[in-house]
């Protein structure tokens, strides 16, 4: 497997140089100060790939191999607004990348929120950090602060209570900020009356037209990407069951299967994220490699600890080797994959995969780096993988 390095560009304060050091081989990147619904010009595009690769005469010894991502705006989601044209900036955009940039190209259909967490830095009993969903605080933000109707339906009664009580001690500007702080390596953030218009939205889109909208998007984009060579590859829903009222159309198995039946081009694949896949009960990872393989473009290999076996449970971010995910066994399966791939003599038979999230170790508490993405601890999780990846092989 390729062993990658997400970099979030410029502002990132884990320099090119450093990510060399811890071993891995190329980049996972995307222009962040673009919104969604712009085109990627050509020219910032090959902007980011010299940062990233240097130049002929100072190469980095790294190479740009994963876009993460090129964002599907709210308007394409819902269609609704200005749907239209932003579908055409994006193809506008894979056409440059095409031209310019990497083959591998990640993306997201969860509706209003990126990945969610109730704690960017949970303290952990070693004395590092790690990110943290728990139900109970997400329903005190839901039910109690951003007051969304009909939010009492979607949460047990027991959980109520816990909440309500929780609510006088809670640093509620605080968590509001951790909820909904936008895209990791965004410069936007949203206010609660900005969640509030985004869910009005989403009044009459249920699952079922959710993944229509998700369907009729990979039918107009994905046969472009075929013909330029470029991979698509969806990111699971984070974390995958519904929150705040709206559906979830890419959270299992039977998600993926559907989606990739329904556009069935090599261009139309999966982001195989062990992370939020794992924090369902009903996660088989070596199953999911086996039943869409040849799909898989992309891997995050991170793993999380759950509450509860409930429906809708509380996680930790854990070490990549100690989470409800057996790691070894994803990886075996893995290379499985990659093995078939060159016996049939595929160009991409090698998947790039990179360590997502890590605890704050160390020094990495005296960085301001996103949550989630710190230097030691993302190291830290590479190296073990590297290690199952080399025992394996």
């Amino acid at each position: 497997m390729r062993q990658t390095w997400r970099w979030f560009g410029p502002a990132d304060p884990i320099s090119i140089a450093e990510i060399r050091q811890t071993g891995a081989q190329g980049v996972v990147s995307a222009l962040h100060h673009i919104p969604p619904g712009q085109v990627w010009p050509v020219a910032e595009i090959a902007r980011r790939k010299a940062l990233i690769e240097g130049t002929e005469d100072a190469p980095s010894g790294l190479s740009w191999d994963v876009v993460e991502s090129l964002p599907v705006s709210e308007p394409i989601k819902t269609r609704t607004g200005p749907w239209r044209d932003h579908i055409v900036a994006y193809k506008e955009s894979l056409k440059a990348l095409a031209a310019t940039g990497p083959q591998v190209i990640c993306y997201n259909f969860m509706p209003v929120l990126d990945w969610t967490r109730t704690a960017l830095r949970q303290p952990l009993p070693h004395g590092g950090t790690a990110m943290r969903f728990d139900l109970t605080d997400f329903a005190l933000f839901d039910i109690h602060l951003l007051a969304r109707p009909g939010a009492t339906h979607d949460y047990p009664e027991s959980v109520q209570a816990e909440a309500a009580k929780r609510l006088p001690d809670t640093d509620t500007g605080q968590l509001v900020a951790n909820i909904v702080a936008g895209l990791p390596g965004a410069n936007d953030s949203w206010t609660l009356e900005d969640v509030r218009g985004l869910l009005l939205r989403y009044d009459q889109i249920d699952a079922d037209r959710l993944r229509r909208n998700l369907i009729d998007f990979l039918g107009e984009v994905a046969p472009l990407a075929e013909s330029l060579g470029l991979r698509l590859c969806c990111h699971p829903d984070d974390p995958p069951f519904p929150l705040l009222g709206l559906p979830r159309v890419m959270s299992d198995l039977s998600d993926y299967r559907a989606v990739t039946a329904a556009v069935d081009l090599h261009a139309n694949g999966v982001t195989f994220c062990t992370g939020s896949l794992g924090v369902r009960v009903d996660f088989d990872p070596v199953a999911f490699v086996e039943a869409l393989g040849p799909r898989i473009h992309f891997v995050h290999l991170r793993n999380t600890r759950r509450d509860t076996s409930m429906a809708r449970p509380g996680f930790t971010e854990s070490d990549h080797l100690a989470g409800d995910t057996d790691m070894v066994a994803t990886i075996r399966a893995l290379l499985a994959e990659q093995n078939r791939r060159q016996a049939e003599g595929r160009d991409d038979w090698q998947i790039p995969m990179r360590p997502d999230h890590g605890h704050d170790l160390l020094d990495d508490h005296a960085r301001a780096s996103q949550p989630g993405y710190p230097l030691i601890g993302r190291m830290k999780g590479l190296a073990e993988l590297r290690g199952v990846i080399a025992a394996l092989s």
